[in-house]
């Protein structure tokens, strides 16, 4: 590109790019045919434009091909807005993005590309990430060079997958408590796509609940939170109930505040969780970090437990990681 300063009577052609406003004309606008006559009429002395060259692109139609390189699986390219092209999320679900190759396209000039991190929940419609050609023109080689690296795509929405959940109560609890729980867990669940199958109390002793594991996992439950946990005795009887079940425990203790008492087991691929009590529901905790994850079919290891530690302060600046449960009320939270 080649950039020039028209005065006032000399030829103006079609074709060139301004990079200041004009009138109605706004910087970054290339100039048809019958712009030029218009133009006439208002009120200038010179112009500051670019001409482009044969091996230029411009802002509009790269910052198109750059989108349409990033974007992934569930993720499409919305209409420009402010300069930049949204990358707008199709479904409901966790951000999933390679840094790596996103970096590499931000190292090329004139290029820029961002998105929220991984493991971020999105829901449908959200804007998840956005590209934009910095200046008003680029290159054709620095444009093909990003999008081989973005072949593919490399930031997309994973989806939440249909787990019906079961809750087993260990603990003394009053019919409103146990349904308060209900509701509460169910409207959860509900977000990622899922219900509820069960809420019930459980005789507590580690051979009622190893029963009621059981059934709930030949029931079809892919999700079964235990509540009335004492995870710091050692003689809690959910711990022997897992092994009489059958089930791996995970992480004794998550770390993540509050919630650092809950515990993560498995039996076979479907997710135990023990909290400590019914009240856990009703606010965010380690728990509502853990369920985007496991909801999309995350298997949660003791390493990827560990992991959860950056960020473990759950608060407003992490939420993020937390799921928007409803409309006006904080992420991770019911009211």
């Amino acid at each position: 590109m080649k950039a020039r300063r028209i005065l006032r009577g000399e030829k103006l052609t079609a074709g060139t790019v301004l990079t200041r406003d004009v009138g109605a004309f706004r910087k970054g606008r290339i100039l048809a045919a019958a712009d030029l006559a218009a133009l006439e009429g208002a009120g200038w002395a010179e112009l500051d434009v670019l001409q482009l060259e044969a091996d230029d692109v411009h802002e509009d139609a790269a910052g198109r091909r750059l989108a349409d390189a990033v974007a992934g699986e569930g993720v499409s390219r919305g209409e420009i807005d402010g300069g930049s092209f949204p990358l707008v999320a199709q479904r409901r679900g966790l951000v999933a993005l390679d840094a790596g190759r996103l970096a590499q396209i931000n190292l090329i000039p004139d290029l820029a590309a961002y998105a929220h991190p991984r493991g971020y929940v999105a829901v449908e419609g959200e804007v998840v990430g956005r590209v934009k050609v910095v200046p008003f023109v680029t290159r054709e080689d620095r444009l093909r060079r990003a999008e081989e690296i973005g072949r593919g795509g490399l930031l997309a929405v994973r989806p939440f997958l249909r787990a019906p959940g079961a809750l087993l109560v260990h603990e003394k609890i009053a019919d409103a408590a146990l349904e308060k729980a209900r509701r509460s867990f169910d409207e959860k669940l509900a977000f990622f796509g899922s219900r509820l199958a069960t809420a019930r109390a459980v005789e507590g002793t580690p051979e009622a609940l190893a029963a009621a594991i059981r059934e709930e996992h030949r029931n079809g439950a892919r999700l079964l939170v235990l509540a009335g946990s004492r995870s710091m005795d050692p003689q809690d009887p959910v711990l022997r109930a897992l092994e009489l079940a059958g089930a791996r425990l995970e992480r004794h203790g998550v770390p993540a505040y509050p919630g650092t008492l809950l515990w993560l087991a498995y039996l076979g691929d479907v997710p135990l969780v023990g909290a400590p009590s019914c009240g856990i529901f009703s606010r965010a905790t380690s728990l509502d970090m853990l369920l985007p994850r496991l909801m999309a079919g995350d298997h949660m290891g003791a390493r990827e437990l560990a992991e959860l530690s950056e960020g473990g302060l759950i608060s407003a600046q992490t939420s993020w990681r937390l799921a928007p449960y409803k409309q006006g009320a904080p992420r991770g939270q019911l009211e």
